[in-house]
């Protein structure tokens, strides 16, 4: 590609800060394009051409959106294109869409998670929806553990009372009713004796590959004429045990001529001779959870679902249930897939199989991507809400970086954490202080922003001075301790205070008198490794649990204290 016109450039630019404005540092290629060649026709010839330049413009906008915020970027619009701020920049929505046919007061959702481990951060979303909607139309949101299948997705006894506090921290607000699926057995084996009885279903013994077959050709397998007592009879069979597994299922009638193969005569219930881990061997027939939910849904009130697009094929098949039985299916509305580029894919029971085999410490290890590790690493419950509900309910599939939860989570903790210095492998130094006059102490802001917090007093020798800085800042050319003084150092490690007063350039670095320093392990994340980083960290009487901004480190929380007697915390974020 040649060089660019000047004004192509100027206006490629704009387009891209434009698009990262309206959409919160998240601007795609294809939007700018289209806007680009809807309102510039002329341009249209030179898509081609064109296409990389916009690419690196969106990802240079949206690096800034991140980094400096969008603030900077519309101060960089109304000096070079205030045009596009007055006439093109929507008013974008706060907080989500309203639900339809919704009423104050009378609005039911649920989350319904399966229990074979704690929520990871895909889960969030759910919870975050749920709660979120429940709270603007003052109704109730249901945390139901959809725990009926104890063979492929086996629940895990701890998992419940784990997801109840994920919830409630991550929503800021306890459920306000909890349900069991395992715990309402006999209401989804009666709900299945009614739909035989009915004609709605019947007991198909063709095996999986038969039937595949009859789906494929869109005719009845002979299964489906029995007569009511014939199936009534079947069904005693498999639920006492006469019939082994794979030997029958109950399908819900539909038509084999349905254009959606997946709803031609959909399967509600199989046999599983498994010991569940709560109700034991005492059912041998379970529901499956598009027949489960179905009549949980109904039965407890629920007038709206939010679920994943990628749950439609339910929505049509519960459609199906609910037309026989005479019920109204709840509202429903959908989002799209969400990416996030640094987790890569995590199932739980692969997370679960890698605790076992030691490679991870546990469900808060700071690499997984599970609720109690992002809140082990100091994650903050309003900034992930806020991630979500600005993501909104778009049936787009997307993709996003984690610098988007980050940004959003140092606006959140920033204003309350405390400035601490800690020195990674540190290298200890004696300087003389013989020829300047050394105050007694340096005073530091406990934040810089608000000196309504108070200060961090430390104590210095006005003779012998003796501190540490990370092995990485020793240099034999002249050094500055941050607040403090420019030092000079030698090959042996010793030095001298030159002066108090910054003269220019002079790298500044920190550091911690020995006097105030106590040992440190941090927890960080490096390459993909868990790294525990030893050093010194600043004596503070901080609780646990409390987030702190370390000097030149990021944000860290203050976590307890190792076998050693070191003091323990883990890194946030870059």
């Amino acid at each position: 590609m040649g060089e660019l016109e000047p004004e192509v450039v100027a206006l490629l630019r704009k387009y891209a800060l434009q698009n990262a404005l309206e959409y919160d540092g998240q601007g795609q290629v294809g939007s700018v394009m289209g806007r680009v060649m809807g309102e510039n026709p002329d341009l249209r010839s030179r898509a081609q051409e064109l296409t990389g330049f916009i690419a690196s413009q969106v990802a240079e906008a949206n690096s800034l959106a991140v980094e400096k915020g969008l603030e900077y970027i519309r101060t960089i619009l109304e000096d070079e294109s205030p045009d596009v701020l007055e006439k093109k920049v929507k008013e974008r929505r706060e907080g989500l869409p309203p639900l339809p046919n919704a009423e104050v007061g009378k609005v039911v959702l649920r989350f319904a998670p399966n229990p074979n481990g704690p929520l990871s951060f895909g889960h969030a979303r759910g919870v975050v929806i749920n709660a979120e909607l429940a709270r603007m139309y003052d109704g109730e949101v249901i945390l139901r553990f959809d725990d009926t299948d104890a063979v492929v997705k086996r629940p895990d006894p701890e998992a419940y009372a784990l997801i109840e506090e994920d919830f409630t921290w991550l929503s800021g607000r306890a459920p306000d009713r909890i349900l069991r699926a395992s715990d309402r057995m006999e209401v989804y084996l009666e709900y299945a004796t009614k739909a035989l009885s009915e004609n709605h279903a019947y007991v198909c013994q063709c095996s999986s590959d038969a039937f595949k077959e009859f789906r494929i050709s869109k005719t009845e397998c002979s299964c489906r004429n029995r007569s009511t007592e014939e199936n009534i009879d079947l069904w005693a069979q498999m639920n006492d045990g006469t019939i082994q597994p794979g030997g029958a299922v109950v399908r819900i009638k539909t038509d084999m001529t349905l254009p959606n193969p997946a709803l031609r005569d959909w399967p509600a219930l199989r046999i599983q001779h498994a010991n569940h881990p709560l109700v034991g061997d005492r059912y041998k027939v379970w529901p499956l959870l598009d027949f489960q939910s179905a009549v949980e849904d109904h039965l407890q009130g629920v007038t709206h679902i939010v679920r994943g697009k990628d749950l439609m094929d339910s929505t049509r098949k519960q459609t199906l249930l609910y037309e026989k039985f005479g019920w109204t299916y709840p509202e429903t509305m959908y989002w799209g897939r969400v990416k996030v580029h640094e987790f890569g894919s995590f199932s739980t029971s692969q997370m679960k199989s890698d605790i076992a085999n030691g490679q991870y410490s546990g469900w808060d290890d700071p690499r997984l991507p599970t609720l109690r590790a992002l809140r082990r690493r100091g994650y903050d419950a309003k900034a992930m809400r806020k991630f979500w509900i600005d993501l909104g309910l778009t049936q787009k599939d997307i993709a996003v970086p984690m610098a988007t939860l980050n940004s959003l989570n140092a606006k959140a903790v920033d204003a309350e954490a405390p400035r601490l210095s800690f020195v990674r492998a540190p290298r200890t130094i004696v300087l003389k202080t013989t020829d300047v006059d050394v105050p007694a102490n340096v005073t530091l802001p406990i934040h810089p922003e608000h000196p309504d917090k108070g200060v961090r007093t430390w104590t210095l020798d006005s003779d012998v001075l003796e501190v540490n800085i990370a092995a990485d800042d020793f240099s034999t050319n002249k050094i500055r301790l941050k607040d403090f003084a420019d030092i000079q150092l030698n090959d042996k490690g010793e030095g001298e205070v030159l002066q108090i007063a910054r003269q220019d350039n002079t790298p500044i670095v920190h550091w911690i008198p020995t006097n105030m320093a106590q040992p440190a392990v941090l927890l960080l994340e490096e390459d993909g490794e868990l790294v525990s980083a030893k050093g010194l960290l600043e004596v503070n009487e901080f609780p646990d649990g409390t987030v702190v901004q370390l000097e030149r480190m990021g944000f860290a929380i203050l976590e307890g204290i190792e076998e050693n007697g070191a003091r323990r915390l883990v890194r946030l974020h870059g």
